[in-house]
């Protein structure tokens, strides 16, 4: 019996929890906000309650996105009657009506709507689609309310959400701007649906039209670019009840809104997860022709013309000498008067914006032909057309009185002006004038022209199946067994088609710049969402690289690597064709300090995991061995879940049968990812990638960059501090800091160890692909590593104590390096003589590799004790290893006997023998070696 109490008691808390959890979308008419109060839907999409805009000293009513940041406001309540405090009180009452009242009880705002009798179930519910409502929540629903915001917008239109008229009730959903950002008032600008004749939307600018957008053609507004999209479907609804435009999200989890700014720009916005932030998507046409009627009556507005306005054809200025000095809103008048009935015609025109349609008259069910003989017995009708465009065309538009507001547009719908006979006789007379003459002229020069034309085709084509047929072999070359099979299954885009799934290659469209070109989003047919990389004629890249790309990567499939759908070799545009991939590259996350967060652990161990197994795949599984040698966090694109896949191929090397690498004189490659054997020698192999992938390894765990890093203490770069960082058991301290509470500790530990062991300094050293996807795949027992590349331990015999004192210096100087086949001098410093006043310059460059040796700290005794003087000498030369030793205080003499003496020890068979080298540093280490710029491929 005594356990009875408690559980009476449990029963009661777990009621109140319920009815809590139950009502956090929802108001009774016995609850009210109050100003620290919220509810949130059900979805926890949106949240309504009082907020302050910017730098506002106001305090508002209204609705926002949740999770959001910072706050995105889509609806206010008392956008005209702000609160000056935090004393506010919203309520729903038993009538139905919603109530702000101040700390005053002084009502604020209301939503002006009540029941005839009361009624205690009335609720206030916020529901996902950002919809308040009111209703009775025991007979009504969510989509029957008493009241809801959506019929009263703001500056904002959301999915689902009318915009137009309800002609029952005449609520008019417009959008008012806000009159600043941090002003919710009701600003300058209006956008309404003006349902006087066929309905279309204006924007004013207080009383003022500024814009007009043409009429709904069933299939979009008419005069606008058509842009497909695989995020919401756009409808238009007009019957006897109401009219208006709607849109609806094809996937309700996707943010997207249309918004009018303080300026009158009116554009969509779609939310980009990895950049956390709205991206403009579409936006209203605003150029020097949209202002409404700049070309008066029968006037059209082409931007590419000069002047923009031109009467239309049969029409000249009604005010002649007003028109030639650019003031065009008086517009144009008609040649030849119209004299009703049958002598009038029509002239067939397209490619229009429609013209205003406030003075207009529609018919839904007629079709075009009954449309021309409605228009024809009216004498006030001045033109006609479809309404709808779908299924060859339906329904009647007719125009009474003058035409305005005409644009030149990409519209192909035909519109149908009425003209006077004389005016249609003359054009067809002028026709049948020009055409004598044409065929007097065409039998003596029509041979002449067709020549042309046929050598002006074979031309194009034979360049562009030039250019087509050498990218063709490419894709068949070591691709097919003994060239028998010549299949080619990599699609084949027209420049048009690629335009057209751009929109043109529209700015809204461009998501970035590389070395090969500028980059675009588009969007194909079937909705799959495309990159397409165009060369531009800039390029550091060109034909080789685009070649190189397509080769490698064309017949590649892997999950790891990013899928190549196609290419456009045409009109001098060269452009691939990828998958999209919506979370950009993996430096533009991983080494920003906001969205870092975004890769937890889990993320950044399956990231690594993914490129050891695409590298994998190249280096073994592929059917040519593939060398990447570009391979940075740049380059690993992300999926959706944040999968990677290799990309960029531009500078990749294929490799036939058993072999595993090659030299060069041309280093390519990024700072920061080269290795030293590379970077001095020109050899790369597939030990090439594998020390890529370390620094890239090392670059995941800590967060920062490689090339950018530099230890405090001594220097180091990032590969150097993770070495002192491992032998002193220190290698969590390596970790990001973003990382501290998801990391797995062995996980994050054998990483950080396999990243080491692959940015060794020999390249016989660092494991293969293959041993780092074991490694990486089980919790056996790892080698231990050796010193990094470009890294030296002190020598501490070398830096025992000496009576000699010297001075520190600090030495920043350039050294050409030269290979075993071509040992010659660096050049002379600059100023001072040609010897000590200046840094290690000049020489030929030809077939050597520029290395920057750079933040040298150290003492004179250091530099002698730890540089191998043979072997700077076999490098630089006399001049040069006098310079340097002028630089660190000896006296000019005795620099110039030095430099003699080491030259005079180093022969070119002395220099070939020494391998590959290595600049050690006493007690402070250098930076890495970066090669200077002027390189072709070396990128930053």
């Amino acid at each position: 019996m005594s356990s009875f109490p408690n559980i009476l008691f449990l029963s009661s808390v777990l009621f109140l929890l319920l009815t809590i959890s139950s009502a956090v979308d929802t108001i009774t008419t016995d609850k009210a906000i109050r100003d620290n109060d919220t509810i949130v839907s059900d979805g926890e999409m949106f949240e309504f309650g009082f907020f302050t805009p910017g730098n506002s000293k106001y305090r508002y009513l209204g609705i926002w996105y949740k999770k959001i940041l910072p706050q995105t406001v889509v609806w206010v309540a008392n956008r005209e009657t702000p609160l000056t405090d935090t004393s506010g009180v919203f309520k729903v009452n038993s009538m139905g009506t919603l109530l702000l009242l101040n700390g005053n009880n002084t009502l604020i705002w209301s939503s002006n709507s009540s029941l005839s009798v009361t009624n205690v179930n009335i609720v206030a519910k916020l529901l996902d689609s950002g919809n308040l409502v009111v209703h009775d929540n025991m007979s009504s629903t969510d989509e029957d309310p008493i009241w809801q915001s959506f019929d009263y917008p703001t500056d904002t239109l959301l999915s689902g959400m009318k915009f137009g008229k309800d002609f029952i009730t005449g609520i008019n959903r417009c959008l008012t701007s806000w009159k600043s950002l941090d002003d919710p008032s009701p600003g300058l600008y209006v956008t309404w649906l003006d349902t006087n004749g066929y309905p279309q939307s204006f924007q004013r600018r207080g009383s003022v039209i500024t814009l007009r957008f043409g009429p709904w053609n069933g299939v979009r507004t008419n005069g606008l670019p058509s842009k497909p999209n695989p995020i919401y479907r756009y409808d238009f609804v007009l019957n006897e009840k109401e009219a208006y435009f709607i849109y609806n999200l094809i996937n309700t989890s996707f943010l997207s809104r249309l918004v009018i700014g303080p300026e009158g720009h009116e554009m969509r916005l779609n939310w980009d997860d990895p950049s956390q932030g709205w991206v403009p998507y579409l936006a209203a046409t605003v150029d020097i022709c949209a202002p409404y009627g700049l070309c008066g009556s029968y006037g059209s507005c082409n931007i590419n013309s000069s002047p923009v306005c031109s009467c239309m054809e049969g029409f000249e200025p009604k005010h002649p000498k007003e028109w030639n000095a650019g003031d065009w809103s008086g517009g144009c008048q008609r040649k030849k008067p119209l004299k009703c009935g049958n002598e009038d015609g029509f002239q067939a025109i397209s490619g229009l914006k429609f013209p205003d349609t406030r003075k207009s008259w529609y018919n839904l069910s007629m079709n075009l032909g009954e449309c021309k003989r409605e228009c024809k017995r009216n004498c006030s009708c001045t033109a006609y057309a479809n309404v709808d465009i779908r299924r060859g065309g339906s329904g009647c538009l007719l125009w009474f009185n003058d035409l305005m507001d005409i644009r030149e547009s990409d519209e192909d719908q035909d519109l149908y002006i009425r003209m006077a006979a004389s005016e249609l006789t003359g054009i067809k007379s002028g026709f049948n004038k020009k055409k004598v003459i044409e065929v007097a002229l065409g039998s003596s020069i029509g041979f002449i022209l067709i020549c042309l034309a046929v050598v002006v085709y074979i031309r194009k084509k034979w360049s562009h199946a030039q250019i087509q047929g050498t990218l063709m072999k490419t894709l068949c070359e070591d691709y097919t067994d003994g060239g028998q099979n010549k299949d080619v299954e990599l699609p084949f885009f027209s420049f048009s088609e690629v335009s057209k799934l751009t929109n043109n290659f529209s700015i809204d469209n461009k998501l970035g710049q590389g070395g090969f070109g500028p980059v675009y989003k588009g969007v194909m047919e079937d909705g799959r969402e495309i990159a397409v990389k165009r060369l531009s004629e800039t390029s550091t890249q060109g034909l080789d690289e685009f070649k190189n790309e397509v080769r490698c990567i064309h017949r590649l499939q892997h999950r790891n690597l990013v899928k190549l759908l196609g290419f456009c070799a045409q009109k001098k545009e060269i452009m691939l064709i990828y998958e999209y991939m919506p979370n950009r590259s993996l430096d533009q996350i991983l080494f920003d300090e906001t969205r870092s967060s975004m890769l937890d652990w889990n993320h950044r161990f399956r990231i690594i995991s993914g490129i050891a197994r695409g590298l994998l795949y190249l280096h073994q599984d592929s059917r040519l061995r593939i060398i990447h040698r570009d391979l940075k966090a740049g380059n690993i694109l992300l999926d959706n879940d944040m999968n990677p896949k290799i990309s960029d191929f531009g500078l990749a090397r294929r490799f036939k049968g058993y072999e595993t690498g090659s030299n060069t004189k041309n280093v390519v490659g990024t700072y920061g990812y080269i290795p030293p054997e590379y970077a001095v020698h020109g050899i790369f192999s597939t030990k090439s990638d594998v020390f890529s992938f370390g620094v890239l390894v090392l670059e995941i765990v800590s967060g920062m960059k490689n090339r950018e890093f530099s230890s405090q203490e001594h220097g180091d770069n990032l590969l150097g501090h993770a070495w002192r960082l491992y032998k002193d058991d220190k290698s969590l301290d390596l970790v990001s800091g973003s990382l501290r509470e998801s990391c797995i500790i062995l996980e994050v530990l054998r990483s950080i160890h396999i990243g080491l062991l692959c940015v060794q300094n020999q390249p016989e050293d660092r494991p293969t692909m293959s041993s780092v996807v074991l490694m990486l795949g089980n919790d056996g027992v790892l080698p231990q590593p050796k010193p990094p590349a470009f890294f030296t331990e002190p020598d501490l015999h070398l830096l025992a104590p000496t009576t000699q004192q010297y001075s520190a210096v600090n030495i920043t100087t350039s050294l050409t390096v030269v290979g075993s086949d071509d040992v010659r001098g660096g050049g002379s410093g600059g100023g001072g003589g040609g010897c000590g006043g200046g840094d290690v310059g000049g020489g030929e460059r030809n077939g050597r590799h520029h290395i920057i040796i750079y933040d040298y700290n150290m003492s004179v005794a250091s530099v002698r004790r730890s540089i191998s003087v043979s072997r700077v000498a076999g490098f630089l030369g006399v001049k040069a290893v006098s310079v340097l030793f002028l630089k660190m205080g000896c006296p000019a003499a005795l620099a110039f006997v030095i430099g003699c003496a080491c030259r005079a020890l180093v022969t070119p068979e002395a220099n070939a023998s020494l391998g590959h080298w290595v600049l050690p540093g006493p007690s402070h280490q250098p930076h890495v070696a970066e090669e200077v710029p002027h390189q072709e491929g070396l990128r930053e």
